[in-house]
């Protein structure tokens, strides 16, 4: 399921980068109004986006981005830990196999059922990716919202603390964990995949747009 750009010559790893982050600055910047950094005025890329950040992106008619997620190291600084610590109640799940998943983008010129088809194949994407690598959990910061859409799929999720207000938005810290029935679990809430774009793993160079 999963193309390595490397075995791909006719994707160019650069230019779906360039698509993802262009992508994230229309989502984040533009439309919910976060208050990131943008390069070029055309790029949301931010201190987390380096040579160990990992990305999931799927493309469609060459290098047209349709959703991506961007996977962070709990072992090393992320989001959580370093920006977000107090939604934690206890100690924030960290380790090796555990990763945070962070900007989940769904590229906002598709029509309603075109993004709930990309958001469902990544979704599926970042469970079998998880078991296919040796990953065991994923945690992540969510609008409260869009975390009880997320615990909704099926899988095992569950907050790490009450909601909090920061910055005008009510986040949910979560947990959730990868095992073998997780596809399974997935298909059975709902999360199908009707469609087949081309899924990219992707990572930086130390170069960027």
């Amino acid at each position: 399921m999963f193309q390595e750009v490397g075995d791909r010559p006719e994707i160019d790893e650069s230019a779906a980068l360039r698509a993802m982050y262009r992508a994230r600055k229309e989502v984040f910047v533009d439309l919910l109004k976060w208050d990131l950094p943008v390069l070029a005025a055309e790029f949301e890329i931010d201190q987390f986006d380096d040579v160990d950040a990992e990305y999931l992106i799927l493309i469609a008619g060459g290098v047209h981005h349709r959703a991506s997620a961007r996977l962070l190291r709990t072992d090393r600084g992320h989001l959580l830990a370093d920006l977000y610590p107090h939604l934690c109640a206890g100690p924030i799940p960290s380790g090796p196999t555990v990763r945070e998943i962070t900007r989940f983008c769904l590229d906002r010129n598709q029509n309603a059922g075109e993004r709930r088809a990309a958001r469902n194949q990544l979704v599926t994407a970042l469970a079998d990716y998880a078991l296919a690598t040796g990953i065991t959990a994923y945690t992540g910061v969510a609008e409260v919202d869009w975390f009880e859409q997320i615990r909704r799929f099926g899988w095992k999720c569950e907050a790490l603390g009450q909601p909090m207000r920061h910055d005008g938005r009510d986040l949910t810290a979560l947990h959730i964990l990868i095992e073998a029935d997780t596809p399974g679990r997935l298909r059975a809430g709902g999360i199908d995949v009707d469609v087949d774009h081309t899924l990219v793993r992707a990572r930086i160079d130390g170069a960027r747009p």
